[in-house]
């Protein structure tokens, strides 16, 4: 890609992150979370846009991966209960604070690679710990907040490891394009409109208020109980305050939280999980009271192991999306190893902790209400993709009759 064309569409991006990602306010900060140096022009093009639409005060806190492999390569043993504190307390107290939040990423996934696995999970599990009250935050919506990934040169040699660098990079450029929706004449009115289509899916289900949901594919036969008060969310979020935005570009996907001790069955991965340098293939789940009694891995057990030992409550799943088989990111065949895209071309359920907006007064109630309503809270948010063309999906109602949601992997009414 030439360079012109790039940055083009990186000006087209960072209007599409302000605009509809964040719908950056006037007068309001933004605090934006970089965690490659790669990623600075995208960065930049989003700082201008945000000035421009009236932004007081843009802060960028860099957070180079390379600095942290190096870390694990060099630094004490003893050391890595450590962590800058001061990171993860600035991104609380400006979540706090009510500025917008953009978390920008285009990690690379092999980056801990021959790496002791016990300290690279020992790592995540400390900066976790540490980023829990931020996150606590934005799991309520307390204020915008948006997730982006534009490709870097590593992370494209990892999905296209057959290609040169540089073919790789744009390959994968042309992939988050189309499915970033950048080719269009206009990205900001078609995230506008389709937001709206996607909330349609979300009110039908809404309306219907399943008591569970059913899934049926090889290798899976699961039955996920959602609470009382569920709330089916989709396309776009909107926090406490009542201001619009969208927390993942691009998104496909409608989502809610199960009920924690209402999980029964085997579901198997239909996409590797790329998660902290390890890459877990041909794994499969088995849960009963809700909580995981059984894994099976070709590849990355331990790394599976690692997940569920994260804190107690990494065992039991936060959340359950849709997500139809045609989507731009499916039709793509493309493995992104990056959950953000590959969530958007399949079904997908998490591990861990549950968004409170998801479960209806769920914002305001405490620890301990919340989890006798069914919701669960953990240090971990891990998301896995199950779904594919061969998935059907039945809901539950109230009096345990059954009605097809998803056939063949595709919605199986008008929404």
């Amino acid at each position: 890609m030439k360079e012109n064309e790039l940055e083009q569409i990186l000006v087209k991006f960072a209007d599409l992150i302000v605009k509809v990602g964040l719908n950056l306010q006037p007068e309001q900060r933004l605090f934006i979370w970089a965690e490659q140096l790669e990623v600075a022009p995208l960065v930049r093009q989003v700082v201008r846009r945000a000035y421009q639409a009236g932004s007081p005060l843009v802060s960028v806190l860099w957070n180079d991966d390379r600095e942290k492999l190096l870390r694990m390569k060099h630094a004490p043993r003893d050391s890595f209960e450590e962590y800058p504190a001061w990171k993860t307390d600035t991104r609380y107290q400006c979540t706090k604070r009510g500025d917008a939040i953009l978390y920008i990423s285009g990690k690379d996934p092999d980056l801990y690679q021959g790496q002791d696995p016990e300290l690279v999970s020992l790592t995540s599990r400390v900066y976790l710990e540490h980023l829990k009250p931020a996150r606590e935050l934005t799991a309520k919506n307390e204020t915008q907040w948006c997730v982006i990934c534009p490709p870097t040169p590593d992370w494209a040699a990892a999905v296209f490891p057959d290609l040169s660098r540089e073919a790789g990079e744009e390959r994968l450029w042309e992939a988050v394009i189309k499915t970033c929706r950048l080719n269009k004449p206009d990205p900001v009115k078609f995230w506008q409109d389709y937001f709206l289509q996607i909330q349609e899916h979300a009110e039908y289900l809404n309306d219907k208020a399943y008591s569970a949901l059913k899934f049926k594919a090889p290798g899976t036969d699961l039955t996920v109980g959602l609470p009382e008060g569920h709330i089916w969310m989709g396309g776009g979020d909107v926090t406490r305050n009542g201001i619009a935005f969208g927390a993942n570009i691009p998104t496909e996907e409608v989502f809610t939280l199960p009920h924690r001790e209402r999980v029964e069955g085997t579901v198997a991965a239909t996409k590797p999980l790329s998660y902290q340098g390890s890459l877990i293939e041909g794994f499969s789940l088995t849960f009963k009271e809700g909580r995981v009694v059984d894994i099976r891995a070709d590849k990355g057990r331990d790394a599976l192991q690692s997940i569920l030992e994260g804190d107690p409550n990494s065992n039991y799943l936060g959340e359950v999306a849709l997500v139809p088989h045609g989507t731009p990111i499916s039709q793509l065949g493309i493995s992104f190893l990056n959950t953000l895209y590959d969530e958007n071309a399949s079904n997908h359920l998490a591990l861990g902790s549950a968004y409170r907006f998801s479960l209806a007064g769920g914002a305001d109630m405490s620890a301990e209400e919340f989890a006798a309503a069914g919701g669960n809270e953990s240090i971990n948010h891990v998301d896995f993709m199950f779904g594919s063309g061969e998935m059907d999906v039945d809901g539950v109602m109230a009096n345990g009759t059954t009605e097809p949601v998803m056939r063949a992997g595709e919605w199986a009414f008008d929404g």
